[in-house]
C-alpha cells in the first residue's frame, strides 16, 4: 500500500504540472513549490525552537489561529512555521504577521518528507483538522517528534475505519495525542485501537468569539444599509444565488442584500448583477469616499467582489446566510454569522458539520430545499421579531458555551 501511496504522489503531481499552464490554482500550486527547499534552507538559520503550524487551507487557518497566536503570546522566545497545501490558503495568509515562515508543503514523497524535518526540525508539529501525510508524518515520528492534530472530526466513511484501512490507521499512530471536535469521533477513533484522543471541541469557537468582541468598521455599509434591515449572505455559490434572487423577491423592499460570493472572479461576479439586476446593484469595489448616500437609494443589493471582509461583516446582518449548501464540499462555517446572535439559513448538505446540526436542533438556524421554502424562513425571521431573537441568542449562547478548547490544547503542546 505504502508503494501504491506513494506512486499517487508521483501521479497527482505530474497531473498538476500538466493543468499548471491552464489553470491558475494548479499554476499556483506548480510555481509556488519550486525551489521550496533552497527557500526553506535560506529561512531556518535561527537558533530558536520551531514550532511548525500545517494547515490544508483557509478554513483551516482560521481553524488554527487562534492556536498559534496564544502559542506566541505564551512562547515568545520560539519560532512558528506555517505551511498551507492549498493555494487558497497560501495566496490569502502568506504575509501573515503571526507566523515567521509561511511556505507551502512540499508534496509527501519519502525524500522530500526527510527532507522537509531535516531542514526545519521542528521541536514540534501541529495539523490543523485534517491533511494526514503518511511519509510525513512517519519522518516525524522516526526523530521522535512530538505530533498532534487539532480540531479533528471524524467519521465511519473515512478509510481509517475500513477493514483494509491499516495502512491509513498507521497515519494516526504517528500522533502523541489527537484533539478532536466530539465524542462520537473519540468513540470512532477507540473502536479501531486509538487511544490518544481528547475531545476538546473546535478551536473556531474561539476565533469567532474573538472576532466578535473586536467588530471592523466595513466603510461605506452604514452608508449603504441607511438602517434598513439587512440579509446578509456569505461564501455563497451559483446555486445558493439562484434561490436566494427568487426567495429575495417576496421580501419586504425595506430589506437589503449584502452577498460575499465564495468565488470573486469576474464571470461570477456579473453573473450574480444579472440576478439581482431587479433589486439595484452595486460592487463594493465600486464604492468611494466620494459615494453619496443618495446612490444608493435605488439599490437594494451590494457585492463584496473582494476578499477577507465577511466575517466582520455578518455583524450588519439582520438576517444570515451561510452558503454551501447546495455543492458537494457542503456549508461553510457558520459560526462566523452564529457568534453574533443572529439566525442562519442554508441550504441542504450540511450534515458533516456539527456545528450546524446543533444550531438546527437548538432552534438558531433553518435548512432549505426549494426557493419557496427559503423565502417563508426569511420572511418569518424578517417580521416576527420574537422568533428572530429566540434565534439570534440560541446561537450566540451555542457559541459561548463552546469556547476554550485553544486553552486546553495549549496547554498540552507547551507542555510536551
Amino acid at each position: 500500500m505504502h508503494f501504491l501511496y506513494n506512486i499517487g504522489i508521483h501521479l497527482y503531481s505530474w497531473a498538476i504540472y500538466l493543468a499548471s499552464p491552464f489553470h491558475t490554482k494548479a499554476w499556483l500550486f506548480y510555481t509556488g513549490r519550486r525551489r521550496l527547499f533552497k527557500r526553506l534552507q535560506a529561512a531556518m538559520t535561527g537558533e530558536a525552537p520551531v514550532v511548525w503550524f500545517h494547515c490544508s487551507s483557509l478554513g483551516e487557518f482560521e481553524q488554527g489561529r487562534p492556536l498559534m497566536e496564544a502559542y506566541r503570546q505564551k512562547c515568545p522566545e520560539h519560532a512558528i512555521l506555517l505551511t498551507f497545501f492549498s493555494p487558497s490558503g497560501y495566496e490569502v495568509c502568506k504575509d501573515y504577521a503571526g507566523a515567521d515562515w509561511v511556505f507551502y508543503l512540499p508534496l509527501d514523497t519519502p525524500r522530500n518528507a526527510r527532507r522537509l524535518v531535516g531542514i526545519v526540525k521542528p521541536r514540534t508539529a501541529i495539523f490543523i483538522k485534517y491533511d494526514f501525510w503518511y511519509n510525513i508524518l512517519q519522518a516525524l515520528q522516526e526523530q521522535s517528534i512530538p505530533t498532534y492534530v487539532v480540531s479533528a472530526i471524524f467519521r465511519p466513511t473515512q478509510l481509517f475505519f475500513k477493514c483494509y484501512g491499516g495502512f491509513f490507521r498507521k497515519m494516526l499512530r504517528a500522533y502523541r495525542q489527537l484533539f478532536v471536535q466530539d465524542y462520537y469521533s473519540q468513540e470512532l477513533l477507540q473502536s479501531i485501537g486509538i487511544v490518544h484522543v481528547q475531545v476538546s471541541v473546535d478551536t473556531r469557537f474561539d476565533r469567532v468569539w474573538e472576532l466578535a468582541q473586536t467588530p471592523r468598521q466595513i466603510p461605506y455599509i452604514d452608508i449603504f444599509l441607511a438602517g434598513w434591515p439587512a440579509l446578509v449572505a456569505g461564501s455563497t455559490w451559483p446555486a445558493d444565488e439562484d434561490k436566494l434572487a427568487a426567495a429575495f423577491a417576496a421580501l419586504p423592499n425595506r430589506v437589503k442584500l449584502i452577498i460575499a460570493p465564495h468565488e470573486i472572479h469576474e464571470e461570477h461576479i456579473a453573473s450574480i448583477e444579472r440576478r439581482f439586476r431587479p433589486f439595484g446593484v452595486v460592487r463594493y469595489s465600486a464604492l468611494s469616499d466620494e459615494t453619496s448616500p443618495a446612490a444608493f437609494l435605488d439599490k437594494r443589493t451590494l457585492i463584496l467582489d473582494t476578499i477577507g471582509m465577511l466575517s466582520a461583516v455578518y455583524r450588519y446582518g439582520t438576517v444570515t446566510y451561510v452558503g454551501g449548501g447546495f455543492s458537494a464540499s457542503g456549508i461553510h462555517n457558520t459560526l462566523e454569522a452564529a457568534v453574533y446572535g443572529l439566525p442562519v439559513a442554508f441550504g441542504p448538505n450540511y450534515q458533516r458539520f456539527r456545528e450546524a446540526c446543533d444550531l438546527i436542533i437548538q432552534g438558531g438556524a433553518v435548512s432549505y430545499t426549494t426557493d419557496k421554502k427559503l423565502a417563508s424562513i426569511l420572511l418569518n425571521w424578517f417580521t416576527d421579531d420574537e422568533a428572530r431573537h429566540a434565534a439570534g441568542h440560541s446561537n450566540r449562547q451555542y457559541v459561548i458555551d463552546h469556547c476554550g478548547a485553544t486553552k486546553t490544547i495549549l496547554q498540552a503542546v507547551v507542555e510536551s
